[in-house]
């Protein structure tokens, strides 16, 4: 895991996965460094992964006051349950929705839940921070949020974009990643991760990216996307753009064969 700070206010917890057929994918979490520090997201949950030890390397779990859920899709709960174990003064910022999911694989400590709608807001201590609904999202359960007094954007699967190879996908910042395939992965990613976006009214859709161009963020860190430090306009004139591009379409049996047959040994 890479692990870095962004200026005084975040620490960067980056891993990375490879999707065969697309590319690298960053999977990030975050720790917010507020009076109240907040955890946001909880990693991947592979068997060799260890969220909770690359965590206590940033801070001690048992001072983490909050943990926001952007969504509870298996890349960002990862480390959760575990997480809430070691840290028993913190509660978990989430929706309705998202408890009902996760409460269909275990029970979820509603006692431990700070339900958080869009446009609602949570006072950490030494700052606000305003849930919103990104432009692009893969679940009805999706809440990023605005920190008012960094200017950071913590936008979920939102600008996320499958890289070329591991080392891009886990570099510190999105000026490492050549434009050209910045923009291709971004465009793929949202074909992949919000394939609904080819259904809707362009004019509506480019509705939903005014806020965020409104509050210009000094950062945006997307779970699926190195940092991204001034350049929100760039990040939004590139997604604007999703509705027009090309439909993903995933690999068939056929393809899974192939791809099967090429892990084989050499001689098998």
């Amino acid at each position: 895991m890479n692990i870095h700070r962004i200026g005084s206010a975040v620490t960067v917890l980056g891993d990375q996965l490879e999707v065969p057929g697309i590319g690298f994918l960053a999977v990030n979490s975050f720790v917010l460094h507020a009076r109240e520090p907040v955890v946001v997201d909880t990693g991947l949950g592979l068997p060799d992964r260890d969220f909770l030890n690359d965590l206590g390397t940033v801070i001690d779990p048992a001072d983490v006051r909050w943990i926001w859920l952007t969504h509870p899709d298996r890349d960002h709960t990862g480390g959760l349950f575990e997480l809430l174990e070691a840290a028993p003064n913190a509660r978990l910022v989430t929706t309705y929705l998202a408890v009902g999911i996760m409460s269909t694989e275990r029970p979820v400590p509603l006692d431990r839940v700070y339900l958080l709608n869009p446009g609602q807001s949570l006072d950490v201590g030494d700052r606000m921070l305003t849930g919103f609904r990104p432009p692009l999202f893969d679940s009805p359960a999706t809440v990023g949020f605005y920190d008012d007094r960094s200017g950071i954007c913590f936008s979920s699967d939102c600008f996320g974009a499958p890289l070329p190879t591991a080392d891009v996908a886990a570099c510190a910042e999105i000026g490492d990643v050549a434009p050209d395939a910045l923009h291709a992965g971004q465009l793929l990613w949202a074909a992949v991760d919000s394939p609904w976006v080819h259904n809707v009214d362009p004019d509506r859709f480019l509705a939903t990216l005014r806020p965020l161009r409104d509050l210009d963020p000094h950062a945006v860190l997307s779970t699926h996307l190195p940092p991204a430090v001034g350049r929100s306009s760039d990040l939004l004139d590139t997604i604007a753009r999703a509705p027009q591009a090309d439909p993903w379409v995933g690999p068939d049996q056929l393809a899974l064969q192939e791809m099967l047959a090429g892990f084989e040994p050499a001689g098998a």
